[in-house]
Order: C-alpha cells, then structure tokens, then sequence
C-alpha cells in the first residue's frame, strides 16, 4: 500500500533521515513529486541496518582469514584432469542446452568511462577487423549455441539507470543483432541511497537522493524483482550462465561447463584461471572451515598471494574472474526474502556530490560519502555443492577495462587474434604466429560461424571452398 505524503515524509523523519526533505517546500509540483516517488522506493529498514553494521557500528573491515586454503579445483585434460570426465560433462551440458534448460545473462550496468568511450559498455567495438560491438559479439555466440543445439536461447541483461534506455535504443537499431526480440530481456540493476559519516542520507540534489549501484550482486535481486526468476520458471529454464559484459571471449553458453554444473549437483558453479603472476588483481578460490569462498586481492596479505608449494607454483592460484553458472532456485533464494540466504553488503568510501545544510553544492576532493554495494562471488558460500573448474585464460578471459595497457582494448584485440589461430591450427591449418600465438595480420572468425574451438574445427570442415587466411578477411561472413 503506498503511503500519503504526509506518512512518507513522517517515516523518514522516524528513521532520522528527514533531512531528505528538507527543501521539499522549495522545488515545484515536478521536482517535489519525483523526490517523493524516489523517496518511496527506499527501503529505510535496510538503509538502517546498514547503517548500523557499517557506519556507526562496530565494524573493522577486516576478512577473517584463519584455516584459509586452495579450493578444489576440476583440472582441465591438458593439466592432469581427467579426459573422460570432461567428455562426460560435455554431453551432460549438451543436453541440458538442447532441452532448453539454459539461459545467458550478462551483467552490463556500466559506462565506457575508463576507455574515453561515451556510451554503454556494451556497445564499444572490440573486434580486430569488423570491430563489432561486446554486445553483438554476445549476441553471436548466443544464436550460434541456440542453432548448435537446436533451441532458442534467452538472454538477460542487466542495465543501469544511466545506460538503460541507451542500450535498448543499441538493440533495436542494430534489429538485435539476428536474435527473436522476445528472447531478449532487459533488466534495471538496483539502487541504493549513499550516505554520509555519520549514516544520514545524502541529497545529489535539493529534488534528488543520492543514489548508488548495488554492485554485481545486486544482479540476483534484480532477476527476482524484476520477474525474471519467474519468467524462466515458466519457460523451464533453470540454469543461468552469468558473465560480465567487458569480457569478449567468453563462452557464453559453455556446454562442458554446464555439465560439470549439472552432474555435480551444483547450486552455483564457477570458473577459475591460473593466476598469470602472484600479485595479479583477481579474486582467490579459497576453503575455509569446509566452506567454499571468493578472496579479493584487496582482502588477502601479499605473503598469502605470493605463497609457493613444495614444486615452486603459488598456492592461491585459482583466479576468481567472473564467470559463474546459477541454479534458477538459487537465484531466487539468494537474490529474494529468505531469511540466511541473502549476500552480504559491503562498504565504499566515496567521493560524492552532495547538496549541504544550505543548498549548496559540493563536489569534494576527498571521500566524502560511503556507498553499499554485494558482490556476486558472496554467493558461493551461501549455495550448495559448489563446483570449480579450470578454464584456460586464453579461451575465457581477456577483458576491455583499461583505456591503455593490461586489459586494454588492443590486449584484448590480440588475444582474441591468438584464439583464432588456435582454432585454425586445432582445424589443421598452419598459420605463421609469433612466440606468443599472435599472427602477424589482422583476421576474424565471426561468432555467428562459431562459438567455440570444436565448433569451429567441425565447421571448417564443412566449408567448401575455404578462404584464404590474409589480412582483412573475416571467416564465417
């Protein structure tokens, strides 16, 4: 039931944050109706209890990281694990593709900021030579996995306020990329209010709270609130591949990985990679006390990340890096009301425009403001029978962040140039390539033709007659 003005304004001035209010009688009808609407959709028992566990409580921040140890990990064939598993777990996760089980959802609540690009993320181009969008290279390997396998394979994707409509417009413009509009969903990611010091409720401006992401692992609440959980109960979906939307080779719909999921029973399943040196800003797989659990690098000493076995390799070498498959029912306990269920949140220091006592506006230097944000790896020690396994960071990740550098747009752009060629050497073909598998030319495998190594391999050889593999050419198209 929705509140009156009066009862709203009452309710605030209860939680002691009626200073949202406090210029209330200076805006006109429009501005004062959109603050109290906003207003309204603040859950004040949630912001008080933040409050309380990470303002003025007793909070240290700190992990407890006593009786810390490597996860269990699946091992893939080429570094001891065991080839007959993994066939198992193909045709496993092959059939749960076929009877239409699955689902791809794609986190893509963020801005290309970072990279100087002035849109959603999600339509910066990252291909060497068609320089084809994030999302359209999704969309690819979507359609090409629902051909593959005979289905249609839905497809979720998390917005944000700010780039929610923008990235509707992409899709439509683009006719969505090939894919049945119906079998594309768009859902708004959650906000919560910031706060200042002392736990008070910050104005961005005298009509508008200030509001912030609730991080990654608001991503499972906003598949309940949204409807979402409930539309693919009625579609029979009940496993949810989540990846993040800055990361082009991923396997979007992966049919080993969902098999491993599958057989193992799995609530929540995850991949690692290797760690490519001991400091590398990645998540840890870690056991503590039997429970499986994500460390962030910010979260664990450098002597921990930098420990070495009897033969030399690091011990923490399981890299946490975003990709996950979800039980439906898991989605929804994690993500809903139950009581020992929910993901955690966790504190940010912030510097955040805020309106003073006086009206005026403040742009600070320094955190000024803290911001409350779940993060999606916290649901692994909530879920039951979790699975790990080994991914090859070539085949997996190399994600777009950074405008130069690591993880950079021509990082990226390379790495996908050296996946090709190992699909064209797996196929037989020889290729020239350097020490590290790069070819010397520019060239593409459109994801249309092919989602994955023994996709392509198979695809190849149905190919009559085949191109020329040269600069500029594009295979598939």
């Amino acid at each position: 039931m929705e509140l009156s003005e009066a009862a709203l304004i009452e309710s605030f001035n209860a939680a002691g944050q009626g200073q949202v209010f406090q210029f209330l009688d200076e805006l006109d009808a429009a501005s004062r109706a959109a603050l109290l609407a906003q207003a309204a959709r603040i859950d004040l028992a949630e912001v008080a209890g933040l409050v309380a566990a990470h303002v003025t409580g007793a909070h240290t921040g700190g992990l407890d990281l006593e009786g810390l140890e490597p996860a269990p990990c699946i091992a893939r064939p080429e570094n001891g694990g065991d080839p007959d598993r993994w066939a198992a777990a193909w045709a496993a996760g092959s059939a749960a593709i076929q009877a239409g089980r699955v689902a791809a959802f794609t986190v893509a609540g963020g801005q290309g900021t970072r990279l100087g690009y002035d849109g959603p993320k999600g339509t910066y181009p990252v291909t060497p030579v068609r320089e084809k969008t994030l999302f359209q290279v999704f969309a690819e390997k979507i359609a090409r996995s629902g051909e593959r396998f005979g289905v249609t394979i839905p497809w979720f994707i998390l917005t944000s306020g700010i780039n929610n409509t923008a990235t509707i417009e992409a899709f439509e413009a683009a006719e969505y990329f090939g894919l049945p509009k119906d079998s594309v969903h768009f859902i708004v990611q959650g906000l919560v209010p910031a706060v200042d010091g002392a736990g008070k409720i910050l104005l961005a401006e005298k009509g508008q709270i200030a509001m912030t992401p609730d991080g990654h692992g608001g991503a499972l609440r906003a598949l309940v609130r949204s409807g979402a959980v409930a539309t693919m109960e009625a579609a029979g979906i009940d496993i949810v591949s989540y990846f993040q939307v800055d990361n082009p080779i991923v396997q979007c719909v992966d049919p080993a990985f969902i098999g491993f999921h599958v057989l193992g029973h799995s609530e929540l399943s995850s991949k690692m990679v290797p760690k490519a040196y001991a400091l590398e800003k990645v998540g840890h797989f870690c056991l503590q006390r039997g429970q499986a659990l994500v460390v962030e690098y910010s979260d664990m000493p450098e002597s921990l990340q930098e420990a070495t076995n009897a033969d030399g390799g690091l011990r923490f070498n399981a890299g946490s890096v975003a990709i996950h498959i979800f039980d439906r029912d898991f989605i929804a306990r994690a993500g809903g009301d139950c009581s020992g269920a929910k993901l955690p949140f966790h504190r940010a220091n912030k510097k955040i425009p805020f309106i003073d006592a006086q009206g005026e506006r403040i742009v600070p230097t320094e955190p000024n403001g803290i911001k409350f944000e779940m993060f999606v790896f916290d649901a692994l020690p909530l879920a039951k029978d979790p699975v790990i396994i080994e991914a090859a960071r070539g085949d997996d990740f190399s994600p777009v962040k950074n405008a130069e550098g690591v993880d950079s747009p021509q990082s990226c752009r390379e790495d996908q140039l050296r996946l090709f060629a190992r699909w064209l050497k797996a196929a037989g073909v020889a290729i020239e390539t350097d020490a590290t598998g790069l070819p010397p030319f520019r060239f593409e495998i459109s994801h249309r033709f092919a989602a994955d190594e023994a996709d392509f391999t198979g695809q190849w050889a149905q190919l009559d007659p085949k191109p020329e593999i040269k600069e500029g050419v594009v295979i598939g198209e």
